[in-house]
């Protein structure tokens, strides 16, 4: 068939790819925003599927916005089978309605849960044992069309978003050519979505979502803490009496047997070699962090830059 790939970061760059290189489809157009400036020197940056593009001559399109009509005929110009859409803008109606077979569209869970703009990182914080991808056609609203394909995998304990962002994203590009593959044939069959379940949402994440709530459950906050890292970074505030600053907080986790540590509830602890964080069930063992204008480290380099300065709490 003829494609139109839409996508924008690396996680979108496995899926064309694979297109790419293991299938037998053709690749008609790529689509991806424009030019951005970015950094101290704001020099224009490129995304990761126009990096893509580029280096493999790819025909590519960055319009501004997606109802111009210049774009609009350009689209129905490439004479495209399908829209294969990977992290990328909402779709228009006049976009998503142009290819003979439809627009379909990689979500990065096992839909109808976790609709929304950042379902890796909502999946992880709720504490789910599995996740996945799924391919399905894009309709009127946000994640609700129709299923074509999914798969899926398991999250473990240790698990954090970078981990499965990565498995995601290559399982995720195999789905869309097995996706495409089966349009091709004719051997797919759209099934609408199971709107009897209860629904988690995964909406865009705020500066004030990360923030960890030291009086929740010890799992909760480990949860959060592997569900936001790397990025945005889960964060709390760390000081005493005279002053506070912040510290995001990247790995975590409880220690591998039971120990009795001295100290206050909400204290932030120093040993040797061990940062803890002393909680009404016990304390829990900060890993990696990064205090407000330093760089992100280990444990054992924030203890040796604060030894002797007294006593920490976390609020």
């Amino acid at each position: 068939m003829r494609i139109v790939f839409m996508g924008t970061p690396a996680f979108a760059t496995a899926s064309l790819q694979e297109i790419h290189q293991n299938s037998d489809h053709e690749i008609v157009g790529v689509v991806t925003v424009p030019d951005k400036p970015a950094g101290r020197g704001q020099k224009l940056a490129i995304s990761d599927v126009k990096k893509y593009a580029l280096e493999h001559e790819l025909p590519l399109f960055q319009p501004e916005k997606l109802r111009d009509e210049n774009f609009v005929e350009a689209m129905k110009a490439v004479d495209a089978d399908v829209f294969v859409v990977v992290a990328f803008r909402m779709l228009p109606q006049v976009i998503w309605s142009i290819p003979k077979k439809g627009t379909f569209n990689l979500h990065g869970s096992l839909l109808p849960q976790y609709r929304g703009a950042a379902p890796i990182n909502w999946a992880i914080m709720n504490g789910e044992k599995e996740t996945g991808v799924t391919t399905f056609l894009i309709d009127e609203k946000i994640d609700t069309g129709n299923i074509l394909l999914s798969d899926r995998i398991a999250i473990s304990e240790t698990d954090n978003v970078g981990d499965i962002h990565d498995q995601l994203m290559m399982i995720g590009g195999k789905l869309v050519v097995k996706t495409l593959d089966g349009l091709a044939h004719g051997r797919l069959q759209a099934q609408p979505q199971d709107e009897t379940a209860t629904i988690k949402h995964a909406p865009k994440i705020f500066k004030e979502d990360c923030r960890i709530d030291w009086e929740a459950d010890m799992q909760v906050i480990h949860n959060k803490i592997r569900g936001l890292s790397p990025f945005p970074g889960a964060w709390t505030s760390f000081g005493n009496e005279e002053g506070y600053k912040s510290l995001k907080v990247f790995a975590g986790q409880f220690p591998e047997e039971e120990i009795h540590i001295e100290g206050k509830p909400y204290q932030l602890i120093l040993t040797k070699n061990n940062l803890y964080v002393q909680l009404p069930q016990g304390p829990y063992e900060l890993l990696e962090v990064q205090p407000e204008g330093k760089r992100k480290m280990m444990a054992k380099d924030f203890i040796n830059g604060n030894q002797g300065e007294g006593l920490f709490y976390v609020k």
